[in-house]
């Protein structure tokens, strides 16, 4: 797996992030049809994974866990939906 940094090309998305949320970065990451978005913020991090066409497998939150964050599944909080998963933890 790799992550491949998209940021670019998702202006729009940074742009709303940036202004309506208390984020100082936000970084949009490809890994191959899943979309990872990274935003970090004085008191937190936040992962979000997405894949529109199945589920996001185990191994791909483990993956970014690890290149993102340096932390393992059980340093963070995990919070499941439909195709997607959020990520979060406190500084």
């Amino acid at each position: 797996m790799k992550l491949i940094d998209v940021t670019n090309s998702h202006a729009d998305l940074v742009r709303e992030q940036l202004a309506n949320t208390d984020a100082q970065f936000v970084k949009v990451y490809s890994l191959g049809q899943t979309t990872v978005i990274f935003t970090g913020a004085a008191t937190h991090e936040d992962v979000i994974i997405l894949n529109k066409n199945r589920r996001v497998k185990q191994s791909e939150i483990d993956f970014v866990l690890t290149k993102l964050l340096h932390l393992t599944v059980d340093d963070v909080e995990v919070m499941p939906g439909h195709n997607f998963v959020e990520l979060s933890h406190l500084k």
